[in-house]
């Protein structure tokens, strides 16, 4: 079993150093609530630049990947489980806030790694 373990973790920290374009539609930050028993994803607007790279929209500044940034959050959803955080991202919400597949995808692997986390008592870190 740990062998598989390890395996399916050396799968994962090869794919995600594969390059994803950046979803012109904007971010999403997840956190937990742990005495509400929630999870959250603020999502906040970009725009994709010509070198690829996300630019507030109302600065014209880039954003980084890493460090703190202030910036204003254009929605926040929050649910108890990843599927009801996603029903109500991907199917309520119009229009919808993700135009990406792939971001579509990612989110859904976060939603789920924030509920492990949320009833297991682990920490969680948004990858």
């Amino acid at each position: 079993m740990d062998l598989m373990v390890e395996d399916l973790a050396v799968i994962d920290d090869q794919l995600s150093q594969r390059h994803i374009d950046l979803d012109p539609s904007g971010y999403f930050i997840i956190y937990l609530d742990r005495e509400a028993k929630l999870i959250y994803a603020k999502h906040f607007t970009n725009v994709i630049d010509e070198h690829g790279l996300a630019v507030d929209p109302e600065t014209g500044k880039v954003i980084p990947a890493k460090g703190k940034v202030q910036r204003t959050h254009t929605n926040v959803f929050s649910g108890r489980t990843a599927k009801e955080l996603s029903v109500k991202i991907f199917e309520e919400t119009q229009p919808c806030p993700v135009s990406f597949l792939d971001h579509a995808a990612y989110l859904g692997r976060e939603f789920v790694r924030a509920e492990v986390a949320l009833v297991t008592g682990q920490e969680y870190i948004q990858d």
